[in-house]
């Protein structure tokens, strides 16, 4: 996997934005991307509304999970691979507002001190 990685010969800069896993931090990962030229950005922690796939597991279980009843496994692994079949048509307002990076902004919000 690093030498397709390293094979891409990018020239722009890299930022891979990875979550707080213990694997992610290890000396091997920053001493690799250091060589390749990558910046790792981490998520903070305890914060997965930043994680996009956090956003995408939570409306696979709302349309899933919450307040459904399968008869048996194979109809629940079949519910699940049809949403994430046709997510992208039948769910795609849904998408577009959950998977966006537009976050609430504080820069004009007027504190009152109580």
């Amino acid at each position: 996997m690093k030498d397709k990685f390293a094979a891409l010969s990018l020239s722009i800069p890299l930022v891979l934005v990875l979550d707080n896993a213990r694997y992610q931090k290890c000396k091997l990962v920053r001493e690799y991307a250091e060589k390749l030229g990558i910046e790792l950005l981490y998520l903070p922690s305890y914060s997965p509304h930043l994680n996009l796939i956090e956003r995408w597991w939570r409306l696979l279980r709302n349309e899933c999970l919450y307040s459904k009843y399968y008869e048996n496994f194979d109809n629940f692994k079949k519910a699940i691979s049809d949403c994430l079949k046709t997510a992208h048509i039948d769910r795609k307002y849904k998408l577009a507002k959950l998977l966006t990076w537009n976050f609430q902004s504080f820069k004009n919000v007027k504190f009152l001190a109580v």
